[in-house]
């Protein structure tokens, strides 16, 4: 791989191991679980970064297997919030410093609250984007956890079925 984002050179700094991977998808966003196809990887190792507002006005990071969606009901009581709501994908880029399609837990602003679906202990390497559309980063949930503060969710965040610290 010839281009490196924030999120691959954080984590050499931080000499962390990972493994990255970049394809081409002429500029535009896909689904995540797109993303694990073209990559030949299992979509329950495939994580999407998804950012939420509380209703206190924190700001939260949830991460969650790429064919799953986010149970905002479990999400709040994760985060100690009456109710979260997803932010607008326009609000993504000043929140974050990342876009829509190439949000990255690591490297965001501001280093927010972040939660991980428990089913990330289950795999020796879990896969989410690199900070960048067409790039991700694949490595060990401890390695991520020495790149953010990181927990775990064991009550699941994601619908029909999140939290402990």
């Amino acid at each position: 791989m010839e281009e490196k984002t924030n999120v691959m050179r954080t984590l050499e700094r931080l000499k962390l191991p990972y493994h990255p991977s970049a394809f081409d998808t002429g500029g535009a966003a896909l689904s995540g679980t797109e993303v694990a196809a073209l990559l030949k990887k299992d979509p329950a190792r495939v994580f999407k970064t998804l950012v939420a507002v509380g209703k206190s006005g924190k700001y939260y990071v949830f991460m969650i297997p790429v064919a799953e969606e986010l149970d905002l009901k479990k999400a709040a009581r994760c985060a100690g919030e009456k109710s979260v709501e997803m932010i607008k994908s326009k609000e993504l880029l000043p929140i974050t410093g990342y876009i829509h399609g190439g949000c990255s837990p690591i490297g965001m602003k501001k280093q927010f609250p972040t939660f991980v679906h428990e089913s990330a202990a289950a795999y020796p390497e879990i896969m989410f984007s690199a900070g960048r559309i067409g790039y991700q980063v694949e490595l060990p949930l401890a390695a991520l956890r020495k790149a953010v503060r990181l927990t775990v969710s064991y009550t699941h965040l994601t619908l029909p079925t999140i939290c402990s610290v």
